[in-house]
């Protein structure tokens, strides 16, 4: 019998409490403890939340990480096309970092003795891809996502496009060229790492367009988990719920290109019935409709 990959579904009024329960009802062991930690937010652009990770929700993530007892903790990531470094000056993360005690890491800056090149098994990237090594180096990854439709070609952008933050910017231009097979070279990306601990914002979302902007929809919900395909396949149920742009709406769940092939390289979750939802009080009702949703495929 295949394992359960465990998501945990968390109604909430506020991001810090709902980002603990979520961590709390995954009942894993701490996977931070004497280790180094690195925290993979969302900051492609500084456009504000569910476009780039909500400060408040990152504030959770790294008290929570703190309080782990790791060796040190880092956050970092890479933005574009529009410059890391601005990005995060705009956001206000220098100072959310510095008042917190934790390093920040633009990983644009890395000399290229800090990339590791991936060549995947049956890749679509012609010669690879550069993976940022702290990442692949940390001893226990916390990744944040939002909840969000992506108009550019990828469909979607959650827990497996957040790893597009940690390639090499030269990378970018053969990604956005590839619209036959760029949602797979997405997932390709995921074989480099993998994370600790998913935590997905659902407080709001993008039900179309993105990743910018879009179409704003309440969903209330801190979805967490450690397995990047469960994570995705029910952030892409609650999109369902929601009601979401037809890439969303009528194509299957475990159809969808990023999800099957991260399947095929074994990153996650196979199928709906390998996803096992726990929940608090408030996100029961949601639980419901998204194990409904699931198990439709």
């Amino acid at each position: 019998m295949a394992q359960k990959s465990y998501i945990s579904i968390v109604g909430a009024d506020e991001r810090k409490q709902g980002v603990r329960e979520a961590v709390s009802l995954l009942g894993i062991n701490n996977p931070a403890a004497g280790r180094s930690v690195f925290i993979k937010p969302n900051l492609n652009t500084a456009d504000p939340f569910p476009a780039s990770t909500h400060p408040e929700t990152l504030e959770a993530i790294i008290q929570l990480a703190k309080e782990m007892g790791p060796i040190s903790v880092t956050v970092g990531d890479r933005s574009g096309p529009a410059d890391t470094g601005e990005v995060m000056r705009q956001l206000g993360i220098p100072e959310l970092c510095s008042g917190h005690g934790v390093a920040l890491m633009n990983l644009e800056e890395l000399p290229l003795n800090r990339w590791e090149r991936i060549d995947p098994p049956g890749s679509h990237w012609t010669e690879g891809f550069l993976f940022a090594k702290p990442v692949m180096e940390a001893g226990c990854v916390i990744s944040t996502c939002c909840l969000k439709t992506h108009g550019f070609g990828g469909v979607f952008t959650m827990s497996l496009k957040l790893s597009i933050g940690a390639v090499h910017g030269e990378n970018m231009s053969e990604l956005h060229t590839s619209f036959r097979s760029m949602r797979k070279m997405i997932a390709e990306v995921n074989t480099a790492y993998t994370p600790s601990i998913i935590l997905m914002d659902a407080m709001e979302a993008f039900t179309d367009k993105g990743p910018m902007s879009g179409p704003r929809k309440h969903a209330g919900l801190i979805v967490a988990g450690t397995d990047r395909v469960a994570i995705d396949a029910v952030g892409l149920a609650i999109l369902k719920d929601l009601g979401s742009n037809r890439a969303i709406m009528d194509t299957p769940i475990f159809a969808q290109e990023q999800i099957s092939r991260a399947v095929e390289l074994g990153l996650g979750a196979s199928s709906p019935s390998e996803i096992e939802l726990v929940h608090n009080s408030d996100g029961a009702d949601a639980a419901s409709r998204i194990r409904t949703i699931l198990d439709m495929g």
